[in-house]
Parts: structure tokens; C-alpha cells; sequence
């Protein structure tokens, strides 16, 4: 994957790159302190992604993205940026992600991984498996309760404790979340925040709650959940025709 770094500040410039040199399958191609500057790397290389600054001096980043929209094959655009405020129209502009300033590893990690799906997509393998009869078991006071994945809304951790609620009930489980996830990979759910993993087919609203972040309506649930920025656009492409 073929990457620039576009930032005014040499040391955020350095950063990104220390934080991509863990990654093999990244080659950094060039860097560049202005968006005047990026237009002529994204014109003379052949770029897969461009991990762009917002604030610097001359054109923005958003306003190099909005051009960039216009290209018949265009880089896939990464923000990184010490401003949240900004959130909103980095979607608009069809952004893969929306990383802060200091860049935290584990967000970029997920960014990485959505950028390899993106780009590489025969590299993700064809033989997943296949639904299984299984379900899943929580206690339930004196007894083991059996719930069957398709009806679960959502999987909520708070503090030490996994919530899983389906309409009817709320049940208690000791697994993690990302335990659940694994078990539950062959079903459709997304992970839309760091505590919440929700399955997909029960969304019914994106509702916009300020500085970039959303929360979601599920069916069957008054209750409203976060949506972390760096999710809301793969959660957009997963639900929409």
C-alpha cells in the first residue's frame, strides 16, 4: 500500500511515519508540508492513501479532499488532525477515517485494517464460514439460558460486566466483548464503539450529536447508543444500497 504523509509539522510528519513502519505491507512514497505541495505527489505517484492534515497554511485538507473528488482514480483519504471540529465534512467527503491528534496506536490500527479491505479486497478470503445451528449460552440466575444470535439488538460492556439485550431482555455475560465478536463473526454485527457491538439488520437511525459524533437507534430499543467517529463511515457503506 503506497502512502503519503501531508502535514505543515515535521514532527507529526515523523510520528506517522514511525507508526507506519509497523506495518510491511506500507511503503511511505513521500511527504509534503502543504496541500499544493501533495497535489503534485498525488499527480506524479501512484497513491493509495493520503494520511492529510487540515490546518495549513494556503489550501486546507478539506479543501484538497473536495478537489481530489473530482479525480477519476483518487487516493484514499485518512485525516490527521489535532481538530475534532472538523468531523462532519471529512465524511462529507467521503474520508476513510478521522484520526486525532496524539495518534492513538490502537484507532490506527483499526484504520489500517479498513484501508486493507478497501484496497486489497481479494486478499480477504472467500471461504468464511458458514452460519452454525449454535447458540449462545449466558447465565441466568440458577440457569443457563440458550439465546439465538439473530435476536440479539446489541452487546454493551460496562465496567467489568457484558450486557447482551434483545427486545424482550436484558441478559448478563462474563465473555469480553471481542470474545463475543469472534463467536459471533459468521452473524452481522459491527463494532461502533469500543464498548458497543451492535447487529446491523436492527439499525434504524444515525442521528447526528455534535463535533462528529453520532449515536444509533436500534429496533426494538429506546435507547441510544455512541457511535465512535472512526466508525461512522464503514458503518455508513455497511447499511446503505
Amino acid at each position: 500500500m503506497k502512502v503519503a504523509i501531508i502535514d505543515d509539522e515535521p514532527y507529526s510528519r515523523e510520528e506517522m511515519k514511525h507508526l507506519l513502519g509497523q506495518y510491511d505491507w506500507v511503503e511511505v512514497v513521500g511527504e509534503a508540508n502543504s496541500a499544493e505541495k501533495a497535489m503534485e505527489l498525488i499527480l506524479t505517484r501512484d497513491l493509495d492513501v493520503l494520511f492529510l492534515d487540515i490546518e495549513m497554511p494556503g489550501m486546507s485538507g478539506v479543501e484538497l479532499a473536495e478537489t481530489l473528488q473530482k479525480m477519476k482514480r483518487k487516493p484514499e483519504i485518512v485525516f490527521a488532525t489535532a481538530y475534532p471540529d472538523y468531523a462532519l465534512k471529512a465524511f462529507r467527503v467521503e474520508a476513510v477515517d478521522y484520526l486525532l491528534k496524539p495518534f492513538d496506536e490502537e484507532q490506527l490500527a483499526g484504520t489500517m485494517e479498513r484501508l486493507k479491505k478497501l484496497i486489497h479486497p481479494q486478499e480477504e478470503t472467500d471461504d468464511k464460514p458458514t452460519k452454525t445451528m449454535g447458540k449462545l449460552s449466558v447465565q441466568d440466575e440458577d440457569k443457563i439460558i440458550f439465546i439465538d444470535p439473530s435476536d440479539i439488538l446489541y452487546i454493551s460492556r460496562e465496567e467489568r460486566e457484558t450486557y447482551i439485550c434483545t427486545e424482550k431482555k436484558r441478559y448478563t455475560c462474563r465473555l469480553p466483548i471481542k470474545d463475543l465478536e469472534e463467536k459471533l463473526a459468521t452473524y452481522p454485527f459491527f463494532r461502533v464503539h469500543k464498548s458497543y457491538l451492535v447487529q446491523l439488520p436492527y439499525v434504524e437511525e444515525l442521528i447526528p450529536w455534535g463535533n462528529g459524533v453520532f449515536q444509533l437507534k436500534m429496533r426494538g430499543s429506546q435507547e441510544k447508543l455512541p457511535v465512535s467517529r472512526n466508525y461512522v463511515k464503514e458503518l455508513r457503506e455497511r447499511l446503505e444500497l
